[in-house]
């Protein structure tokens, strides 16, 4: 019997279409076990694959969005980002390249519990993962140069950000105050007993004039 792990057509960059990749990715992490541990593989790099995520969140594979959310979500649990900034599908035997336009994951809603450093700000991603923003799971903002407005981003795991919608964001920022940091007023958001940091409190009363 041919070993399909290691053989060209069982391979992740051989893969015809989105189907081929399901099966593959399912049988290397038992799929429906719960995230597979893709930091502690060390498999050979195989190539890229074309698949992009673009920034809206939308996936593409040869060209063609990924219309199956389950396929998705599958691809999803084998992402990985390394410490040399590219973005790979990661099984136990290999790891191929794809391309990530912003970030792998979009946050598409929010909840906030709680009030003062007891406030909790929870996100749902567009592939169903839910995080609470915190010392293990940070919110950053950065500038947009192209509006002049701001991006946040929350870790999801590993080095995977998720960013936060539009709307999302405009919900966000409702909760934000303003917090003395290192002796400079900022506006900030708390969740979690952290304090992030939007902007300096000088720069929004600039904005909002």
């Amino acid at each position: 019997m041919a070993d399909h792990n290691n053989s060209t057509e069982g391979s992740l960059a051989a893969a015809k279409d989105p189907a081929g990749l399901t099966a593959l990715i399912s049988r290397a992490t038992r799929a429906g076990k719960g995230l597979p541990p893709v930091d502690r593989w060390n498999p050979d790099f195989c190539g890229d694959l074309d698949m992009e995520i673009r920034a809206d969140g939308t996936w593409f594979y040869l060209g063609t969005p990924i219309g199956r959310m389950p396929l998705v979500q599958l691809f999803s649990t084998v992402l990985r980002k390394d410490a040399d900034g590219k973005t790979y599908l990661v099984t136990p035997v290999e790891k191929v390249g794809i391309r990530v336009v912003d970030a792998p994951f979009v946050a598409v809603e929010m909840n906030v519990s709680g009030e003062g450093d007891a406030q909790v700000i929870t996100f749902r991603t567009n592939v169903g993962d839910v995080v609470e923003a915190g010392p293990a799971n940070p919110l950053r903002f950065i500038d947009e140069d192209e509006t002049g407005g701001l991006k946040p981003y929350v870790l999801v795991r590993g080095r995977l950000e998720a960013l936060v919608a539009r709307p999302v964001m405009y919900e966000l920022v409702e909760y934000g105050e303003e917090i003395e940091m290192d002796g400079e007023p900022m506006f900030a958001v708390r969740s979690k007993g952290v304090t992030f940091p939007i902007m300096p409190a000088e720069r929004l009363e600039r904005l909002s004039a």
